[in-house]
């Protein structure tokens, strides 16, 4: 298990301060001791997802689900997230089981691929079990399933928005001075006196 942290602990050291690529789904595996998961990962707020992990091993199964505080910690590419959840399963000889669990781990975005590693920390409290609480490690590796649309960069990088919104605001204010301080156009003679207007219209 110790390798499997020491190769996370140098890909998270490959990490920048730059942005990364955002994602909504995310779903690989989990290494979990003996037992083997599947992980999947949801966004539903800005900073915040929800995970759920299968997970099967020599003698137990359990699915768990978890709601998870996404915060950076070295850029956006590299983050923490803690959280907490509940679990339920069966346990060999033994029978159904459930729980509530907490967990606390570091996410990485690698820089151009599709995919996020991670490791973390999940304690556990356990009803009906052999061991009434435990405090499991674990390694994921997650593939981007649907990532979120990047906003367009424009070629000029220097605040064109704040201009053409400086523009804009501008132009409508030097609009409403416009009708206000406007001359009034003069007002044709022959509006002002239809008389005339008939008898030119005969004349011609």
């Amino acid at each position: 298990m110790k390798r499997y942290y020491l190769l996370i602990l140098f890909l998270l050291g490959l990490a920048t301060a730059t942005q990364a690529q955002k994602y909504r789904t995310a779903a690989g595996a989990r290494l979990d001791g003996n037992l083997f998961g599947v992980t999947v990962q949801q966004k539903i707020l800005e900073r915040s997802t929800i995970e759920g992990i299968f997970a099967v091993g020599g003698r137990e199964l359990s699915a768990t689900g978890l709601y998870e505080w996404h915060r950076p910690l070295l850029g956006k590419r590299f983050n923490y997230y803690l959280g907490g959840g509940a679990h339920v399963g069966n346990l060999k000889d033994h029978g159904v089981f459930t729980g509530v669990d907490a967990i606390l781990g570091v996410e990485y975005k690698v820089n151009g691929l599709p995919f996020l590693l991670s490791a973390d920390l999940k304690p556990a409290v356990h009803i009906n079990h052999e061991d009434w609480a435990g405090l499991s490690s674990g390694v994921s590796i997650r593939y981007v399933i649907l990532a979120e649309k990047k906003e367009k960069k424009s070629w000029w990088p220097f605040g064109k928005k704040e201009e053409e919104t400086k523009k804009k605001q501008q132009s409508e204010e030097t609009n409403i001075f416009d009708k206000i301080f406007k001359k009034p156009e003069p007002v044709k003679e022959e509006e002002t006196n239809p008389l005339k207007k008939i008898f030119r219209k005969r004349e011609e």
